[in-house]
C-alpha cells in the first residue's frame, strides 16, 4: 500500500509539471513526515548528500564533458569521414554510416543524447540531400544512438553499478556482444529500407580516400582504446577511465586538430555542467527516496508477495521488462533506474537472477524507453535536428525498435548472450 500511495503521488506530480527530481524530494519528505514524524528528516539530508558523493558516480560528468568535447572539438567529425569511406558505398551506406558512427561514439560518450547531438547535426542534414525522408534520417539516427547506453562505456550502467552494488566493470563487458549485434542488426534493416525505398549509393570505394580519412582521424580512434582498453586491462576504474577520456579529448582537440578554442572550451563545460546538476540532483533525491522505501520495508514486502505467487526467474524477468518498458515511455533513463532499482533488487536477489544480467536488461530496456514517446528524449532530439514530426517518425522508427526489442528478448532468455564474456573475468 506505501509503494502504491507512493507511486500514485509521484506519477500526479510529474503529470503536472513539478520536476522528476523535486516531485521524488517532495514525496519522500510527505513519506517520512507521515510515517515517522519530522526527525527523520535529518537521516535524509545526509542520504541527499551521501547518495550523490559515490565514488562511481563521478565517472557521470566526466564521460558527460567528454562527449560534449568530442562535439566541438573536430572529433566527431573526423569519425564521421573516416566511416564514411569505409561503408558509404553499398546502398544505404550513408544510414549504416550513422549507426558505424554512433557504435564508435558510444566507446567515448556513454551518452545516447550526446551521440545524436555530435553525429545528428552533421549526417542529417546529408541523408536529407541524398534522398532520405526526414523521418527515416531521424529514425536511424535516434534508434543507432541508443547503442550508447549500450555499449561500453555507459552512463545507465555506471549508475545502475552504483545503485545496485555491481561491478561497473562487468556490466560493461557484458554490454560488449549486445551492443554489437544490435548495431548489425540496425545496419541489416537499413539495407532492406534502402533497397525498399530505392535510396542511393554513397561514393565508390576509394583506397586512397580510407586511407587519408583514416590518418585524420587517427587520434580520434585512439579514444576508444585508451578508454576501454585501460578499464578493461584494470590499470584504471571506470571512474578513472572517464578522466582518461576528458583528457585525451582536451589534449585532442586543442594540441592535435586545434579545433577547440579556450570560448568554445568555456560553453563546453557550462553545459557539461548544467547537464550533470540534472542527473546528480536526481541521484540524491532518489537516495532519500530509497531511505523512505528501504525504512518502510517497501522492497522486502513487494518481493515476498511475487515471490509467493512465482520463483519462476523467467516469469519475473518478464513482469519486469513489462514494467520497464511502461516507465521508460514516461521516464528519463536515469529516473527509471533510479525509482526501480532499489525497489526490485531484493525480488532479483530472491528468485537468482544475476544482477549484472539483470543490469543488461534494464539498459535494453531504456534504449527502448528513448525511443517510445511520449518523453522519448533521444527520438525528441534527433526529431528537432531532422524537423520531423515525433509521431510520424514513431513510424518510420518501429522496425529499428522491433531490433532493440529482439536484442532485449533474446538477452533476457539467453542470459549467456550477455554474461558469457564476463566467465572469463576474475
Amino acid at each position: 500500500m506505501t509503494l502504491l500511495i507512493a507511486a500514485i503521488v509521484l506519477i500526479g506530480l510529474i503529470l503536472i509539471n513539478v520536476p522528476i527530481a523535486v516531485a521524488i524530494g517532495l514525496v519522500s519528505i510527505g513519506g517520512f513526515v507521515l510515517t515517522t514524524g519530522t526527525n527523520q528528516l535529518y537521516d535524509m539530508t545526509i542520504a541527499l548528500y551521501s547518495g550523490a558523493t559515490s565514488f562511481p558516480l563521478i565517472a557521470i560528468p566526466l564521460f558527460i564533458l567528454a562527449g560534449n568535447l568530442m562535439n566541438t572539438s573536430g572529433i566527431s567529425v573526423r569519425l564521421i569521414n573516416f566511416v564514411s569511406a569505409l561503408i558509404g558505398f553499398v546502398r544505404g551506406g550513408l544510414g549504416m554510416v550513422n549507426i558505424g558512427v554512433s557504435m564508435v561514439f558510444a566507446e567515448i560518450s556513454g551518452s545516447a543524447v550526446a551521440d545524436v547531438a555530435a553525429t545528428g547535426t552533421v549526417l542529417i542534414p546529408e541523408m536529407k540531400r541524398r534522398g532520405y525522408s526526414r523521418t527515416l534520417a531521424a529514425a536511424i539516427t535516434s534508434s543507432s544512438a541508443s547503442l550508447a547506453i549500450i555499449i561500453p562505456p555507459s552512463i545507465p550502467m555506471i549508475l545502475y553499478g552504483a545503485i545496485a552494488e555491481t561491478s561497473v566493470l562487468k556490466l560493461f563487458v557484458a554490454g560488449i556482444i549486445p551492443g554489437v549485434l544490435g548495431g548489425g542488426l540496425l545496419m541489416l534493416v537499413t539495407y532492406f529500407l534502402a533497397i525498399r525505398y530505392d535510396l542511393p549509393r554513397g561514393e565508390g570505394f576509394d583506397l586512397k580516400h580510407i586511407k587519408r580519412t583514416f590518418r585524420e582521424a587517427f587520434w580520434a580512434l585512439t579514444m576508444p582504446v585508451i578508454i576501454l582498453g585501460g578499464i578493461f586491462s584494470g590499470l584504471v576504474t571506470a571512474t578513472e577511465g572517464a578522466g582518461l577520456a576528458v583528457l585525451a579529448a582536451l589534449v585532442i582537440g586543442l594540441f592535435i586538430y586545434r579545433d577547440l578554442d579556450i570560448w568554445r572550451l568555456r560553453r563546453t563545460m557550462l553545459e557539461g555542467v548544467s547537464q550533470t546538476g540534472v542527473v546528480m540532483l536526481l541521484v540524491a533525491s532518489s537516495a532519500a527516496l530509497g531511505l523512505f522505501l528501504t525504512q518502510a520495508q517497501v522492497p522486502q514486502q513487494l518481493a515476498a508477495q511475487i515471490t509467493e505467487v512465482t520463483t519462476n526467474p523467467l516469469i519475473v524477468l518478464a513482469l519486469l521488462n513489462v514494467l520497464l518498458l511502461v516507465l521508460g515511455m514516461f521516464l528519463h533513463g536515469a529516473a527509471a533506474i533510479i525509482l526501480v532499482v532499489p525497489v526490485v533488487m531484493p525480488l532479483v536477489t530472491a528468485v537468482g537472477i544475476d544482477p549484472v544480467h539483470f543490469g543488461i536488461i534494464v539498459t535494453l530496456n531504456l534504449a527502448i524507453g528513448q525511443q517510445t514517446p511520449p518523453v522519448a528524449s533521444v527520438l525528441i532530439t534527433s526529431c528537432s535536428i531532422a524537423k520531423a514530426g515525433i509521431w510520424e517518425t514513431s513510424r518510420t522508427n518501429l522496425p529499428f525498435i522491433g531490433v532493440l526489442a529482439f536484442i532485449l528478448l533474446l538477452v533476457t532468455y539467453v542470459p549467456s548472450v550477455s554474461l558469457v564474456l564476463t566467465e572469463y573475468m576474475q
